[in-house]
């Protein structure tokens, strides 16, 4: 038997080709996909796609072998995004796999699978049973025949199903910069925005597994730094950055600085209110305060989750909500089968800019209501007893409430509030700060650090 669990994570499966996994492992984990989803929902084919990494095509191409070994079909969407593939799983009605390693380095590649109707396969829903047939590799069951084989270019069918959704043709000349990162952005965002009142100035749309020019990761700052002075050396609207497998989008307005997730979540969170399709809005916790404060003005009523797109999704589907934002710029559509799509998001960005006349920078000033630290890292011997020393010095101040959801957040009675959650996978706590003000929330999490590095 093989051993996995180094790869097969809670949500994936991720790790460094072929140190990690090769094709031999993709074979095996292909046969017992086939296996699950065949059981799972008689399914009788499944569709995958890939990224540009190098490694992709030979990993997805022995999945596909060991999906067919077990008499189930393949339909190959070919290269694509995340999303794409999503699309693909939702529109087809057909279990996916997209072979990405996302934003990590090219050395790295990875599975994201998915059921029908791009429903999620995570640790408890599916994933840890594949991991072990994966494992075993050995089948009772005896197929009556081997799957075929087919290809179809979705990409098309994808860019008119997102334009369905939301109207760009009409919105006022808009000049954008776009930062793929030499990943699938690259390959969406001119069949996805061709012909509207656009403006596209690309940045780094060649395709290119390596990432010559930067790590196609927009949650590192340093990441961010071509596309901001592009936006401003071009005197442009609205910059947007993607990463490697174009599932998240991140937004810098005209002046070159970062639109916060959250702002960004409070933005498309009040569209999908307008219209007046449902008012159920999921945020997780680390998202800023003014995300559900701006969802109760406007009529929704808003769902606190634990962090990862597994309970995002689930309690979409629990609450039949319209739309989910997460801090790490992951957005979910009701119309896009729950998933999460950084194109889409991008697009209500887009058109809520284009629909009136103010700079992007006054557009979102109204949903940027705290001073907020982003995730700060801290390595730490032992995760659980730094969260039960903070936990300790805040649970018995007056006014000051504490749960434990997802990790440790902390409510203090002046409106800050901050939550320390650990890793799943490194010896990290993850900090998120938010206070009325900056002096304010550099002041606590300069405490709350203090403890946790001490």
């Amino acid at each position: 038997m093989r051993d996995l669990s180094s790869i097969i994570k809670a949500y994936d499966v991720r790790g460094v080709v072929p140190d990690e996994w090769d094709e031999d492992t993709s074979r095996a984990i292909g046969a017992a996909f086939a296996e699950f989803v065949r059981a799972d929902s008689g399914a009788t084919s499944v569709v995958t796609a890939h990224d540009m990494r190098d490694s992709s095509i030979p990993l997805s191409r022995a999945f596909a072998e060991g999906v067919i070994s077990r008499g189930v079909d393949v339909v190959e969407a070919g290269l694509g995004s995340t999303d794409l593939l999503y699309f693909a799983a939702g529109s087809l009605q057909l279990p996916g796999a997209m072979f990405t390693a996302s934003h990590n380095p090219a050395q790295y590649n990875g599975i994201k699978m998915c059921r029908a109707g791009a429903a999620p396969i995570g640790q408890d829903s599916g994933l840890a049973a594949i991991r072990e047939a994966a494992e075993r590799n050995s089948y009772d069951r005896a197929p009556d025949r081997v799957g075929e084989v087919t290809s179809r270019d979705v990409l098309a069918e994808y860019a008119a199903h997102l334009r369905s959704l939301v109207d760009l043709s009409t919105i006022r000349p808009l000049k954008v910069v776009v930062d793929a990162g030499n990943g699938m952005g690259g390959h969406t965002v001119p069949v996805v925005l061709a012909g509207l009142p656009l403006e596209i100035v690309p940045l780094y749309f060649e395709l290119d597994g390596t990432f010559p020019n930067h790590e196609a990761n927009p949650l590192d700052p340093a990441n961010l730094v071509d596309l901001q002075a592009a936006v401003t050396r071009h005197g442009a609207d609205i910059g947007l950055a993607f990463d490697g497998d174009a599932d998240r989008v991140f937004v810098v307005d005209e002046t070159g600085a970062p639109v916060s997730p959250s702002a960004v979540t409070a933005l498309v969170a009040v569209r999908e209110l307008a219209k007046g399709r449902g008012n159920v809005i999921i945020h997780n916790l680390i998202t800023s305060r003014a995300v559900p404060e701006i969802v109760r003005e406007h009529g929704g009523e808003p769902v606190r989750t634990r962090v990862g797109h597994s309970f995002i999704k689930a309690e979409m589907a629990r609450t039949d909500a319209v739309f989910g934002g997460e801090h790490s710029a992951h957005y979910y559509f009701r119309d896009f089968w729950r998933a999460d799509t950084g194109m889409l998001a991008a697009m209500h960005v887009l058109a809520a800019l284009g629909e009136q006349g103010r700079p992007l920078s006054e557009l979102t000033a109204a949903y940027s209501r705290y001073a907020a630290s982003g995730e700060i890292n801290s390595t730490v011997a032992d995760a659980k007893a730094s969260s039960a020393t903070v936990r300790d010095a805040f649970a018995e101040q007056d006014g000051v409430t504490v749960d434990e959801l997802d990790g440790l957040t902390v409510d203090l009675p002046d409106g800050s509030w901050f939550n320390l959650r650990a890793s799943n996978t490194e010896p990290l706590l993850r900090l998120n700060v938010e206070a009325p003000d900056e002096a304010r929330m550099i002041e606590l999490r300069d405490q709350v650090l203090g403890m946790v590095r001490a």
